[in-house]
């Protein structure tokens, strides 16, 4: 059975309507090539207006902020556009912005205590209007699992191309950057080992706590402090967590810490060392155990393949 991902454009007020549309084919690009390669997966995109358009939405898989033009209707956006975007993010809609639709994303809250990214020009704006984000400022795009920002004007081109990866398979994306004439040299390094968490089962408690936990991820976690967020007995929500998100605890725990430190290595020059202590590991040559049996490589060797 085709798999119908759900996308929806906010055509806000000064929207960078070349972005607006070019969502749209990009995706209807990336439908011919799904098709040509058999497999049962679909992009379905509709664009809406913050103004008119919100009332009785039906549930997506993604919902995108696109950059702005003109204007300033991104440092000061509706609040039922607000409230509409903290709703699908508790139903599991992974949220991204490009550009300066981070700050429409900043300003629902959901970005305190995560890492973003938006246009470097707006920098010293966003930090200044939301000092709970941790700014990466140098990176092209961020995808933090249930929220994907990215940075410069152009880079909804990235945002599209991340998502088209993350939903069908690597060579699709491939495919589809060659048609537009577009590198996606880097971007395959994200794919590789790359973990999407499973958001949109319908357990609210256990969604809870995976957004918690993609917050928390370098802190001490464990069964009894996560069940306890849950409002569950620790058998209960062993039971439900791996229910819903294919995944013990302790594994998906390890998956998100790998990724993190999959991004850092290919970011930064950090050692493995402080990789590894960053994301909240003491125990380095455990976590260097932990990253090999999920990468399938040493850490020096998967800084020499993809870095």
């Amino acid at each position: 059975m085709t798999k119908h991902v759900q996308i929806t454009i906010i055509d806000y007020p000064n929207a960078l309507q070349s972005a607006v549309q070019g969502f749209k084919e990009l995706f209807f690009l990336a439908n011919r090539i799904v098709i040509e390669s058999q497999l049962e997966v679909q992009f379905s995109v509709k664009v809406i207006q913050p103004d008119i358009d919100l009332d009785g939405m039906s549930q997506n898989d993604i919902i995108i902020l696109p950059p702005n033009l003109d204007g300033d209707y991104f440092f000061t956006p509706q609040p039922k556009l607000l409230q509409y975007l903290n709703e699908a993010h508790q139903k599991g809609t992974i949220l991204c912005s490009a550009c300066a639709g981070a700050f429409i994303l900043a300003k629902t809250g959901l970005l305190n205590n995560r890492v973003a990214t938006t246009h470097w020009q707006l920098a010293d704006e966003f930090h200044e209007a939301f000092p709970k984000v941790s700014l990466e400022i140098e990176s092209l795009l961020i995808n933090d699992g249930d929220i994907i920002s990215a940075g410069g004007l152009m880079s909804w081109i990235d945002l599209g191309l991340e998502i088209v990866a993350q939903f069908t398979k690597p060579h699709v994306m491939r495919t589809l950057g060659k048609f537009l004439i577009v590198d996606t040299g880097r971007r395959e390094q994200r794919y590789y080992g790359s973990f999407s968490p499973k958001l949109n089962h319908g357990n609210k408690q256990i969604l809870l706590v995976q957004h918690f936990i993609q917050a928390n991820y370098s802190k001490t976690l464990n069964v009894s402090v996560l069940a306890a967020l849950a409002c569950m007995s620790e058998r209960t929500f062993l039971r439900q967590f791996t229910n819903a998100t294919t995944l013990k605890p302790i594994q998906y725990i390890q998956k998100i810490r790998v990724q993190k430190a999959c991004e850092l290595l290919e970011s930064t020059t950090h050692s493995f060392e402080r990789v590894a202590l960053n994301i909240g590991y003491d125990d380095v040559n455990s976590f260097r155990k932990v990253f090999i049996k999920i990468i399938g490589l040493s850490p020096t060797a998967f800084k020499e393949r993809f870095v």
